[in-house]
C-alpha cells in the first residue's frame, strides 16, 4: 500500500510510529525470533522492507517479487552494496534479488525460503489471483513461516476519509472474521498452524474493532519430505530478474585474504609504535636503560599478555622492527580471521 496515501486518511487517528513502520517492525521482530536465512517479500513495491531486512545478520538470501517493475527499479539502488561494505566485508554472505512477476504464478527461483512475507498484498489481488495464491505460497513455495497482513475493514469507520476501501487499487477488504476464516481454511489445507495479531491499536474503549492492520502468522506443522519438495515443481522460469546484488563477504577467499593482510599490517604497526615508544623512553633515561632487561622492547600492558613464548618477542635492531608472524597471529582478530 502506498505510504503517502495511507498517511492522508490516518491524520485523525495518529499512529506512532506510522502504521507501515509498525508492520515492518513486526516482521523484523519475527526475523529476530526465528533467525531465517532466506527471506522473500511478495509484493515488495519500493523495497523498503527488504532494505530494512538486509541489516539482519542472520539473513543470507533476500528476494523481492512485485507485479510492477517500475516501482522496484526506482528504489532498487538502495539494495546495492555501499563502499563501506567493500572496505569492511561482513562475515556472512548476502545476496539480494528482485523479480518481476505475479504471485499467481509458480517459479522455481522462489523455492527454499524459510520466511515469506506478504505485507498489504492480498487485498490487491483479483479474485482469480487470490484463488491461486494459497497453492503458490503454501503448496509450491512451502516456506517454514508465512506472514500475511491486510486491512481490517471493521476499523474503516474510524478513518474519516475512507468511503469504501483504503486504497483505490484494493479489490476487497476483509473483516476480522472473514480474514480468520480464509486463513484457518488455508492453514488446514496445507498443514500450517496460524496465529492472529495485528498493529495499529484502536482507540480506548473500542477494542472490539480490532487492529487497524490484521496479521496472520502461519507456521508449517511438519518439515518437508524429499518427495513433497520434488512433486510437481516446475523447472521453467516465469519471473524476470530485474536486480541482483552479491555483497562482499569474508566467506569469499578474495575478500578474506585482503582482510587478513590489512589486519596483519595494522597489528604490526601497533607493535612497532609500542616498541619504538618504549625504546625512546629508555634512551631518555640512562638509569632505566642500565637496569633494562633483554626483553625491554617487548609488548607493554595488554599487548604483552598476548606473547606466550620468549622466542616470540618482537625486537628492535637499529631503525628496523622485527615482529615474528606467530606474535601477529596471536592477536584475537587476526587469529579469528584465519
Amino acid at each position: 500500500m502506498d505510504k503517502n496515501f495511507q498517511e492522508e486518511f490516518t491524520q485523525i487517528i495518529k499512529f506512532e510510529p506510522p502504521l507501515y513502520k509498525q508492520r515492518y517492525q513486526f516482521v523484523k521482530d519475527l526475523v529476530e525470533k526465528y533467525k531465517p536465512k532466506k527471506v522473500a517479500d511478495l509484493g515488495c513495491a519500493d523495497c523498503s522492507l527488504l532494505w530494512m531486512l538486509k541489516f539482519c545478520s542472520c539473513i543470507e538470501v533476500l528476494a523481492g517479487l512485485d507485479i510492477c517493475a517500475n516501482i522496484m527499479k526506482e528504489k532498487m539502488h538502495t539494495l546495492s552494496p555501499l563502499p563501506v561494505d567493500y572496505l569492511q566485508p561482513s562475515e556472512r554472505s548476502l545476496t539480494v534479488t528482485l523479480h518481476h512477476g505475479s504471485v499467481a504464478h509458480k517459479d522455481p527461483c522462489m523455492l527454499g525460503f524459510d520466511l515469506v512475507t506478504c505485507i498489504e498484498l492480498i487485498e490487491h489481488l483479483e479474485e482469480s489471483e487470490l484463488k491461486k495464491f494459497p497453492e503458490v505460497v503454501f503448496g509450491f513455495m512451502a516456506p517454514r513461516i508465512v506472514v500475511i497482513s491486510t486491512p481490517n475493514s471493521e476499523f474503516n469507520p474510524l478513518l474519516p476519509r475512507v468511503k469504501l476501501y483504503r486504497h483505490p487499487d484494493h479489490k476487497f477488504e476483509w473483516s476480522q472474521a472473514q480474514f480468520q476464516s480464509w486463513a484457518l481454511e488455508t492453514a488446514r489445507c496445507y498443514d500450517y498452524s496460524v496465529e492472529f495479531t495485528g498493529v495499529g491499536d484502536p482507540p480506548t474503549g473500542m477494542e472490539k474493532v480490532g487492529f487497524c492492520t490484521q496479521i496472520g502468522v502461519f507456521v508449517r506443522k511438519y518439515p518437508q519430505t524429499g518427495e513433497s519438495v520434488q512433486s510437481e515443481k516446475p523447472t521453467e522460469a516465469v519471473y524476470k530478474t530485474v536486480f541482483k546484488a552479491v555483497y562482499p563477504s569474508l566467506k569469499d577467499e578474495k575478500y578474506l585474504q585482503n582482510a587478513v593482510i590489512r589486519e596483519v599490517i595494522f597489528t604490526a604497526q601497533i607493535i612497532k609504535h609500542r616498541l619504538m615508544s618504549k625504546r625512546e623512553e629508555y634512551s631518555d633515561d640512562p638509569e632505566r636503560k642500565s637496569k633494562s632487561q633483554p626483553s625491554m622492547y617487548c609488548f607493554s600492558d595488554d599487548l604483552g599478555k598476548l606473547v606466550v613464548e620468549k622466542n616470540m618477542e618482537p625486537f628492535v635492531s637499529g631503525n628496523e622492527v622485527y615482529v615474528p608472524l606467530a606474535t601477529i597471529f596471536s592477536f584475537p582478530k587476526v587469529n579469528r580471521l584465519c
